[in-house]
């Protein structure tokens, strides 16, 4: 644990985690064995991490929310307040499944909304944009603006989230972007 991050007295923060330099743990969360949070976190109340789940650099991750074996999230990930990671397709409280957890990797910058739920075993783009309390049933495209149950891309948002229309460029940056099939990408310039 770096001595530059903060974890609230009613926190537990399990032996063998690595928290990154600035990094604060709020009251009432829990971060299991073998996780590693990076610099700059913010890890809300009552918040469930682990174990042995990744975590980059400049996430925040919203009150009650359970990041299970399975999932990792990339630099700059938002999880919004109770969104939902699951890490078994069809579990039975009956049936051990360890041996199935399925693996969900939340790339670089998206952000997922209030209450959304991600199933197990999809992978979500960079910059993508899953709406409160969308249902993600499959992998999602960089830069995708993700709505309803089960999750459909209604249009496309840009690095700094604002909603992109017919041309394409960001009204927030100016920045452009280019289609390709059913895929978004940013325009160097």
């Amino acid at each position: 644990m770096s001595k530059e991050s903060f974890v609230h007295e009613s926190a537990y923060v399990d032996d063998g985690v690595e928290l990154g330099a600035g990094t604060k743990i709020w009251h009432f969360s829990h971060i299991l064995k073998g996780s590693r949070l990076g610099a700059n976190c913010s890890v809300g109340q009552n918040v469930m991490i682990g174990p042995d789940v990744a975590v980059g650099d400049n996430c925040k991750i919203q009150n009650n929310v359970s990041l299970y074996k399975g999932v990792d999230l990339e630099d700059g990930v938002f999880c919004g307040p109770s969104c939902v990671f699951t890490n078994v397709l069809n579990p039975r409280a009956e049936v051990e499944r360890k041996d199935e957890f399925r693996k969900t990797l939340v790339r670089r910058g998206a952000t997922i909304g209030a209450n959304a739920t991600i199933v197990c075993g999809n992978q979500l783009g960079e910059y993508c944009l899953i709406a409160a309390g969308a249902v993600v049933t499959k992998d999602v495209p960089a830069f995708a603006l993700m709505a309803g149950v089960p999750a459909r891309r209604i249009g496309w948002v840009s690095r700094a989230g604002e909603i992109l229309d017919e041309t394409l460029i960001c009204p927030r940056t100016k920045e452009r972007y280019e289609r390709a099939g059913e895929t978004l990408r940013l325009v160097e310039a």
